[in-house]
């Protein structure tokens, strides 16, 4: 990365400063989404302009190699030429009708295609919106009302989703956010991630209560952390055993992680799904899927109610099936695989010959990385003892040598198609100062 491209603070107080100060007179903290904010790392957001294969470009001219990724979604890189071309025809179409249309058809039998324990599918705009939808499916099914999350796992902002853990397994819900009514989470159980003992556990004291378990595979809001094979497992022989719903929230993992997702890593089948990110190809989407026998309860079929004016919306549907079509590829996803792994282990060997506490986790094209002397973090109480000083001047540093990575030391980063060794050597390059100067 060439020294014009290198961020200055004259160039951001006359850019983003001025965008971010004119944000904040109408925006609640000047952001549509807190992570955006650079509160967790002491700093205030860089507004961006344009991307463009595996580069971000901001409103102060400055260039970023970005493993960001719009958060996930982005598996082919920034505007990527077929998406764009198939979106621009449909939307001389037109932007939405409210009415059915032969695109949902299309992408939807591709998700089913690809993923093959979806058996029916639903299209909705977010996943919040899946992942609360699911929920309720699961509890009109088994006319139950406890639902099972885990520590660590985010499945959106819906009320009953936001939850903290309180000590010990059994503990109920306890709201993590004001607005949000104690008696409304009474039915969410906060069990420990990777701990099939705190699960067995909420199952002995409400076995015949629990409608169903909502878990993240591969957790992608504490950091990136891999579900143990034995763990997850262990949750479908709960769910067979107790007659419960098991629910795998692939909103981030869902095509991330294989052509068929975590499930399909994993070899283990789960009773519903939620997807999104990727399925969108870069715009807003959420779906859930699953067992034709569970989905069937859904309106106009079933009892249970679900609507969405934008749901399937047209020009989301061609920006998603154009994106999953070209994820067929042979080698796609061993080539994102391993170039992750060869970012994670350059970090590693360059922490490593500055004495500098770090490790990683991969999930072929998921990575996290944590400034802490546990060998692997594999849940949350670890993901949250890590130093977050390090990380912090960590981000700053490559941020001015024009690498963007996620804006907390608790989100996945992800990389892209368009990536290439070019990039990751750029990286590795610009972290060696930088540990460096953590020495």
């Amino acid at each position: 990365m060439n020294s014009s491209t290198l961020r200055t603070k004259n160039s951001k107080i006359e850019c983003s400063q001025t965008l971010f100060n004119k944000a904040n007179s109408y925006i609640p903290g000047g952001v549509n989404s807190p992570v955006r904010s650079f509160r967790s790392v002491n700093g205030d957001p860089i507004f961006m302009e344009h991307g463009s294969g595996a580069y971000l470009y901001d409103v102060d001219g400055n260039e970023y190699i970005d493993y960001l990724c719009s958060w996930g979604p982005l598996i082919l890189g920034h505007a990527n030429p077929k998406v764009v071309e198939q979106v621009k025809l449909a939307i001389e179409n037109g932007l939405g009708f409210g009415t059915a249309t032969e695109i949902e058809i299309h992408i939807a039998a591709k998700i089913c295609e690809y993923m093959p324990n979806i058996e029916m599918i639903r299209m909705v705009n977010s996943g919040t919106e899946a992942t609360m939808t699911a929920i309720r499916v699961a509890r009109a099914y088994t006319q139950r009302n406890k639902i099972i999350k885990f520590t660590g796992c985010y499945h959106g902002h819906s009320d009953s989703l936001l939850v903290n853990a309180g000590s010990g397994a059994l503990t109920l819900g306890v709201p993590s956010s004001p607005g949000v009514p104690e008696d409304l989470v009474q039915h969410t159980l906060v069990a420990d991630f990777n701990d099939l003992s705190s699960v067995e556990a909420c199952f002995k004291q409400y076995a015949n209560d629990i409608a169903g378990i909502i878990v993240e595979p591969v957790a992608g809001n504490m950091n990136c952390i891999l579900g143990k094979k034995q763990f997850l497992q262990g949750l479908r022989e709960l769910c067979d055993h107790y007659q419960s719903v098991l629910i795998f929230d692939e909103v981030m993992s869902g095509f991330r992680v294989t052509l068929g997702g975590a499930q399909n890593y994993y070899n283990i089948k789960p009773d519903l799904t939620t997807l999104g990110k990727v399925i969108g190809g870069g715009l807003p989407v959420g779906a859930f899927g699953g067992k034709k026998v569970i989905m069937e309860t859904l309106s106009p079929l079933g009892p249970v109610y679900q609507a969405g004016t934008l749901s399937g919306n047209p020009v989301a549907m061609t920006a998603g099936l154009t994106t999953l079509q070209q994820l067929h590829k042979p080698g796609f996803y061993t080539e994102l695989q391993r170039l992750t792994q060869r970012l994670l282990e350059g970090l590693q060997k360059i922490a490593a010959n500055y004495h500098i506490p770090f490790t990683t986790n991969q999930a072929y094209s998921m990575f996290g990385f944590f400034f802490t002397d546990c060998e692997q973090v594999t849940n949350y109480k670890q993901a949250t003892e890590v130093n977050i000083d390090h990380f912090k001047q960590f981000f700053h540093g490559m941020l001015n040598a024009g690498v963007y990575f996620a804006p907390s030391a608790f989100e996945t980063g992800f990389i892209s198609s368009a990536h290439t060794d070019k990039h990751i050597d750029a990286t590795l390059n610009a972290a060696e100062h930088i540990f460096k100067k953590l020495k």
